[in-house]
């Protein structure tokens, strides 16, 4: 069954968004236009002065003008006026329901969760509108396409997270990488840390000083300049695959944010969020957080696949 929004989500205004923060040590003494532009790069000074004279912004609940020294503790808020959001994809395939969950086919360009600019166009608003209290136990990134898993009862959230980076779930991707694999099987335990970057302040990439991580990849085919892998998560890392694969030299196709190291690229070409890269959760393996029963999903694969290989 496909569920898809029949409003015009994509270009109407969304409801605004009030972004709150506390000032860290690190900040304390700042002027406040200075510390806005280093929290927020995505905007310049000149753009966080005209905010502030607008009035959007309070420092402990009072309208500030930018040139307040910040203070460790203190409460930063940014009232954003509601925007038009980015387009994207508003439907998804519901791949099983019951009471207490409900697991859906996400499109790769749907964002999972508010942020980045998205706040109504998300997977979690068109889920909510359908089951008001259902709630994503993981996430996928933007431009990944496959299977999320709901819990739509407080036990079931509990039981699955409880699980969810353990062998009693198994979750296996589908990935179209760079390059022809040599070998036929990787185990992958690079670790996972934030990184400094010189656009976008830190990301998420591969780091000595990171957690450890363990991702099991097969090759499922070879093409010319490409290799398709079947990949196993035995940890919950942010971007995991799209790292581990560019760590053994094999960044995914398209990928806007990683090169061959799992480091992120210099020049990026876009927003880390952006797609473009083919990456997607095939299957979901677990047993049932209430009653017990075996339950195995799989997420037919975009078209995508098959048309670059």
């Amino acid at each position: 069954m496909t569920w898809m929004a029949t409003d015009t989500l994509n270009y109407m205004l969304n409801r605004g968004y009030a972004y709150a923060t506390s000032i860290g040590r690190k900040y304390h003494g700042q002027t406040l236009l200075s510390h806005l532009a280093s929290l927020y790069p995505h905007s310049t000074t000149e753009a966080w002065q005209q905010n502030l004279n607008n009035g959007e912004v309070t420092l402990n609940g009072v309208t500030a003008t930018g040139s307040e020294t910040v203070t460790a503790g203190q409460t930063l808020v940014w009232n954003r006026p509601p925007w038009i959001e980015p387009d994207c994809p508003l439907h998804f395939d519901i791949l099983f329901e019951d009471p207490h969950l409900l697991a859906v086919n996400k499109p790769s360009g749907l964002p999972t969760l508010p942020g980045g600019g998205y706040m109504e166009n998300t997977l979690l608003r068109l889920v909510q509108k359908q089951s008001p209290n259902a709630n994503p136990v993981h996430r996928l990134g933007r431009g990944t396409s496959g299977i999320v898993l709901f819990a739509k009862t407080p036990q079931a959230a509990a039981n699955l997270s409880a699980d969810w980076n353990t062998p009693r779930i198994q979750k296996i991707y589908r990935a179209l990488a760079q390059h022809v694999a040599l070998q036929d099987r990787y185990e992958i335990l690079t670790p996972i840390g934030l990184v400094p970057h010189p656009r976008i302040g830190s990301v998420w990439a591969a780091s000595s000083n990171g957690k450890p991580s363990k991702s099991l990849a097969k090759v499922i085919s070879r093409g010319g300049s490409t290799t398709t892998f079947e990949v196993s998560l035995y940890s919950g890392r942010p971007h995991q695959i799209r790292i581990h694969l560019a760590s053994i030299g094999h960044p995914l196709v398209g990928d806007p944010l990683y090169g061959m190291t799992g480091q992120p690229l210099e020049d990026l070409p876009g927003l880390p969020g952006d797609g473009g890269y083919f990456l997607h959760a095939q299957f979901l393996n677990f047993r049932h957080p209430i009653n017990g029963e075996q339950i195995n999903l799989e997420a037919a694969l975009p078209n995508g696949f098959s048309l670059h290989q």
